[in-house]
């Protein structure tokens, strides 16, 4: 550690006395509460799991860091708020990062800097990125298995595309009208078991600007399916699905499957003229009261070439009352297979809407839209390894689940349980991490570290 050059800065007005910071403490981090991350992991396997699909073609004799280490370190830093791989280099030598990695955290060897931090991320094929993502997803369920005694009667799936936009020359990168820039356009898939309200993450999968928003989908969702009946052989299981996936294709695979099912619909103006006494209906209503509203009702509907067979439409036809506008009309259409009125349906498909914080919380609060390699294949990579770090997350996140923080997003778990000043102390025995003896989290720090293993000595 002597290589680095000690710093200071003077502040002489500050205070009475003049102000003399100098950054001259190694046994010093600001991440003491990643030890919540670790246990975590610890507990689910999944680094471990996922470093295992990893093919390493280096020289033994020429390795420091082996691909597990460097996986470790990738997912920890993102999920500590370090996105970039530039940010490895200036944290090799943090006591708690090293901690995390299972080194002496003052003696311990530096951990990996950003060119084999890079070298890992382009050095991935595509069997391995198949691999993790199979990783992923029976971790995930595997896990919910054993929290729920293996039983789930209901299992709800939701995808939801989105966008990742791209500065630069990534590869696969094109201009997409409806974004109006050059991006990605990934799939992120969560569950939801029963009648909890929390939605988990189960994949992320990256791809090409280009692609419409029901690409891949088929092939993506029947693995899927396959690991949820595998893990929940019982459980009915629903999928949720907005505008841009109500396809033929996409129709007839979730009907072969054997799923329950409610897919979103553009306004089509055969399915307008269905509504149309609803609608009729609900401007007749909205003269009477000059309040908002809302009309359901269903319609039996197929089509000349796409449609073979009658399928059962939902609708909401709703005339919307604001402040200083005028009345607007508004009509929206899912197809279903479910046994329930057109009401409740329509709610049951509008509460897919949570799904969408998860995306935000995983561009938001863990940039997973830093998709700035070259190589698509290096930048599908960074999307998993996000998605392993944001499952640590809510791992901690059900640990807190009996705390003030039972249902805080991402950031502000990192920012109150996880950035954290601490010293280090390593002595023969133990390593002692010292905390502040009051910080605004540490009733919840505690009660979540007690659920993760940890107890009063």
């Amino acid at each position: 550690m002597s290589d680095r050059t000690t710093q200071s800065v003077l502040f002489p007005d500050l205070s009475s006395k003049p102000v003399h910071v100098v950054f001259d403490e190694d046994e010093l981090s600001s991440d003491g509460g990643g030890l919540l991350l670790k246990a975590a992991d610890e507990e689910l396997g999944l680094t471990e799991a996922l470093a295992a699909c990893l093919r390493d073609g280096r020289e033994p004799g020429k390795v420091k860091h082996s691909l597990e280490e460097a996986l470790r370190q990738r997912v920890f830093g993102m999920a500590l708020g370090y996105p970039d791989a530039n940010d490895a280099t200036r944290l090799a030598h943090d006591p708690i990062h090293k901690l995390l990695l299972g080194r002496d955290p003052i003696e311990g060897e530096r951990l990996a800097s950003q060119p084999t931090i890079s070298r890992m991320e382009n050095g991935v094929g595509r069997a391995e990125l198949f691999q993790l993502s199979q990783t992923l997803v029976e971790t995930v369920l595997r896990r919910h298995k054993r929290r729920l005694g293996g039983k789930a009667k209901k299992i709800i799936l939701d995808f939801d595309p989105t966008d990742d936009r791209t500065h630069g020359q990534q590869e696969f990168s094109f201009f997409h009208g409806y974004y109006d820039s050059y991006c990605y356009l990934p799939l992120v898939g969560t569950v939801q078991f029963g009648k909890e309200k929390k939605q988990h993450l189960l994949c992320s999968v990256l791809r090409p600007g280009n692609a419409c928003a029901h690409e891949g989908f088929v092939a993506i969702a029947s693995r899927i399916l396959e690991h949820v009946r595998s893990v929940f052989p019982k459980a009915r299981i629903v999928v949720r699905l907005d505008g841009g996936f109500g396809a033929p294709p996409v129709l007839d695979f979730l009907e072969e499957a054997g799923v329950e099912f409610v897919v979103g619909l553009g306004n089509t103006k055969p399915l307008k003229r269905k509504a149309g006494k609803a609608m009729a209906e609900a401007r007749r209503r909205f003269r009477k009261t000059g309040d908002t509203q809302q009309v359901y009702g269903e319609t039996a509907h197929k089509t000349k070439t796409t449609w073979p067979h009658n399928r059962r439409v939902v609708f909401k036809t709703e005339v919307g009352c604001h402040p200083d506008r005028e009345p607007k009309n508004n009509m929206r259409f899912v197809v279903t297979n479910l046994k329930r009125t057109p009401k409740n349906v329509y709610r049951f498909y509008c509460e897919r809407g949570d799904a969408e914080n998860r995306i935000k919380e995983l561009k938001n609060d863990l940039a997973m839209d830093r998709t700035s390699c070259t190589r698509f294949l290096a930048n599908q990579f960074r999307v998993l390894l996000t998605t392993a770090a944001y499952v640590l997350m809510q791992e901690v996140q059900m640990k807190a689940r009996h705390s003030e923080y039972a249902h805080a997003q991402v950031g502000t778990l990192r920012d109150r349980l996880m950035k954290i000043a601490v010293r280090v102390v390593v002595s023969v025995r133990r390593i002692v991490v010292h905390m502040a003896r009051e910080f605004p989290g540490q009733p919840a720090w505690v009660r979540v570290a007690l659920a993760s293993g940890g107890h009063v000595p």
